[in-house]
């Protein structure tokens, strides 16, 4: 519930600000340049902190018929207001060194002029200032309540940098970017209410009052010329302002602003009559003017650009997440069957909507079968008397807690009485990266196992980072327990969506025994590939590209496929002949490309997941030592990849080979098994900075990843995310 209530006002403070907040971060945009269109102007004076104020007052006295006042800004910029030898007043650029003009200050561009006038006052004046400036106090509210969300969202402030699971691109970048801009956005939403406080006078008043005793003297050289001055100690880049006397007589004195506080310097004798220091409320002002507009820094002025592109981003992907979490709302308010006479019941716990997609699949899939469905939120839950199949689709937020949408869940099931016996079965989706990995799908699979009317059709099932194929496990294991004939609909995308390459094939060998094969193919133009990318294939007359994992040799894609009885795809590429063409796209997966500067890799696999690691372990690893586990039926099914790992082995890029096979012998062996037996060698990789990476069915990922979280907390003492999110843990998984 208080997940819910941040949110929200968090939330709601966007809304009720989103209209002048839009303005302020568009003309922030704008104004953001000025600071920096003002900085490359060919005014900036050098070396200021090696010149004297005195030596500049002696060439102004030289070369004018009177100084008025010297100004110098904060890009260094020395502006002098003169009466020159012709009696003609003016306000100048000077040479510092030389006192000669070399230049004139610029009337501020028009757009300048504009979008500060719409920044500050929304051209309302002073009650666009006041609108401003609960704008601001607002946006702080706003950076405040992110901050804790996203501390919430990410477990704590300790994983405050720790990798975020990507729902979908908006919600990642909002999560983000968000971790990189709070502190620039706070800086300038509370400098933004600090002026806008002292603009009405809200503030105390900054007063500056000397105490000066006229020490007696006779009129003699100026200070600036004669004798020890203190003008002569000054720097001129501790300088703001120097006000000059207003007439020979001894009572006016050289009025000097410094950065730190303001002094009297007698004109003849060069002492300080009065100096008195800046109040702080007089430094936090200007401190919080140079923040506010980043007049100074070029490098802040970036920063506040950047930051203003980011508010208007985090406007856009906000609302789009809302839309999006209350679209799923919606649709299952109009869309939702009757729950009284449905047999399947369907609830979903889901932070960001993103789990609704499953469930909307399973939905259809059992809809297709002519089962009845309802399919709702987990705090939707009720009495339903004649359910007799019960499945729970549940994300994990933040510290192990409910997501949003079943907050309620625990409390409404616990004051229900189920009458009639139902079968039960719970999904939890999240990610591997977070400690507390599906940590409410636990929760919930046994509070619902403690009851004596449920029945558990399937384990608990986890799934990482919104796998489909996951997805597809456990549903081919559900439907099978419960005697079903089910089929979900992979909602890929369509190949007509991307540009397409054609491929020329150069090799395709025979099926083997284990019904597997190799294709090699050719790209008939130039194109940019990896070990560990994609590539999508879309037979004709096919809705959804299969994606295959590819090994690159000698700028030859290398693919190993399982032919399917049933597979339309993998039927179609095993009929192909040497010379055949095909179209096909290339999908980019960095993070599953071989790790560069490391020193030592792991490469686990079952079946033909293998395929991306025969390209690696032959394109030039360098010093990096590889290792590769993997796993089959029997000798013969390692036959067609013998080869490729006899190459690698001869040139010295694969230190071992460890072989399992599930169906040779009297026992059964698969790949966590050698994983388990060779803890020594992964605990010690990993905590030399070594990388693991896995590839193949999801099954194995499983059980290798239970593997490996045993070995990081035994041998170890850190959990397993510690790895992953420090990118020492690389998966790609079918």
């Amino acid at each position: 519930m208080v997940i819910s209530i941040w949110r929200y006002s968090h939330l709601v403070l966007a809304i009720s600000s989103s209209i002048f907040l839009g303005i302020a971060s568009i003309t922030g945009i704008i104004l953001a340049f000025e600071p920096i269109y003002h900085a490359i102007q060919p005014y900036k004076a050098e070396d200021m902190e090696r010149i004297s104020v005195a030596e500049t007052l002696e060439m102004l006295d030289g070369k004018y018929l009177e100084v008025l006042e010297l100004k110098v800004d904060s890009d260094n910029f020395v502006q002098a207001s003169v009466i020159g030898q012709d009696g003609e007043s003016s306000t100048i650029y000077i040479n510092p060194l030389t006192a000669e003009k070399i230049g004139e200050p610029q009337e501020k561009k028009a757009i300048f002029r504009f979008a500060t006038n719409l920044h500050r006052s929304l051209f309302l004046k002073s009650p666009g200032r006041f609108f401003v400036g609960l704008v601001s106090f607002l946006l702080l509210l706003i950076a405040i309540t992110g901050i804790i969300l996203v501390a919430r969202r990410q477990g704590g402030l300790k994983r405050w940098f720790t990798r975020v699971n990507k729902d979908t691109s908006g919600q990642y970048y909002h999560v983000v970017l968000g971790r990189i801009f709070l502190v620039p956005v706070i800086i300038i939403a509370g400098t933004g209410v600090y002026l806008s406080l002292e603009k009405f006078g809200l503030l105390p008043e900054a007063e500056i009052s000397h105490q000066t005793v006229l020490a007696p003297t006779t009129k003699g050289n100026s200070a600036v010329a004669s004798g020890p001055s203190v003008l002569k100690q000054i720097r001129l880049k501790e300088v703001r302002t120097i006000l000059f006397p207003f007439s020979d007589n001894e009572e006016d004195y050289y009025q000097l602003e410094l950065k730190d506080r303001e002094i009297l310097v007698h004109q003849y004798k060069g002492t300080v009559i009065s100096e008195v220091e800046y109040p702080l409320i007089m430094l936090a002002s200007r401190l919080s003017l140079a923040w506010h507009t980043g007049r100074g820094s070029v490098l802040w002025s970036a920063v506040l650009l950047a930051s203003c592109i980011a508010i208007v981003f985090f406007m856009i992907s906000g609302f789009a997440m809302t839309l999006r979490r209350r679209k799923h709302t919606v649709r299952l308010k109009t869309e939702a069957a009757d729950p009284g006479k449905c047999e399947y019941v369907v609830l979903v716990g889901s932070e960001t909507g993103s789990t609704f997609n499953m469930a909307k699949v399973l939905q259809k899939a059992l809809i297709a079968l002519g089962k009845s469905v309802y399919l709702s939120e987990l705090n939707d839950y009720e009495n339903f008397d004649r359910v007799k199949h019960l499945i729970v689709l549940t994300a994990t937020y933040g510290h192990g807690d409910a997501p949003s949408n079943a907050q309620k869940f625990v409390e409404k099931f616990q004051a229900t009485t189920i009458a009639n016996p139902m079968s039960f079965s719970v999904v939890g989706l999240g990610s591997l990266a977070y400690p507390n990995y599906c940590q409410f799908a636990i929760e919930v699979d046994q509070l619902l196992g403690k009851h004596p009317k449920l029945k558990q059709a399937l384990p608990l099932y986890k799934i990482n980072n919104q796998s489909f194929e996951a997805f597809k496990d456990w549903s081919d294991k559900w439907a099978k327990a419960l005697g079903l004939q089910l089929r979900l609909k992979n909602p890929g995308s369509p190949a007509s969506t991307k540009k397409t390459t054609e491929f020329v094939v150069v090799e395709r060998t025979e099926v083997n025994p284990d019904d597997t094969f190799l294709l090699k193919l050719k790209p008939t133009s130039n194109l940019s590939f990896s070990s560990g990318d994609l590539i999508a294939i879309k037979p004709g007359g096919n809705e959804v590209d299969r994606f295959y994992s590819i090994a690159k040799t000698d700028d030859e894609i290398l693919l190993s496929i399982k032919k399917h009885s049933n597979g339309y795809c993998s039927r179609y590429l095993s009929g192909l002949e040497q010379g055949q063409e095909i179209s096909a796209w290339i999908k980019p997966n960095t993070e599953f490309h071989f790790p560069s500067k490391t020193p030592e890799v792991i490469l686990i696999s079952n079946g033909t997941g293998i395929a991306p690691f025969l390209g690696m372990i032959n394109n030039g690893l360098g010093a990096t030592k590889t290792h590769l586990f993997w796993g089959g039926r029997n000798e013969t099914s390692l036959e067609i990849y013998k080869d490729y790992i006899h190459s690698a082995r001869h040139r010295g890029q694969l230190s071992f080979v460890f072989e399992a096979y599930s169906q040779s012998g009297l026992e059964k062996h698969y790949v966590q098994d050698l994983v388990c037996r060779e803890a020594d060698l992964i605990a010690k990789s990993l905590e030399n900075g070594g990388v693991i990476m896995i590839c193949g069915s999801v099954a194995m990922q499983k059980e290798v990843v239970r593997v490996l979280e045993t070995i990081s907390k035994k041998r170890l003492n850190v959990p397993l995310s510690q790895f992953l999110n420090r990118g020492k843990i690389k998966m790609d998984c079918y």
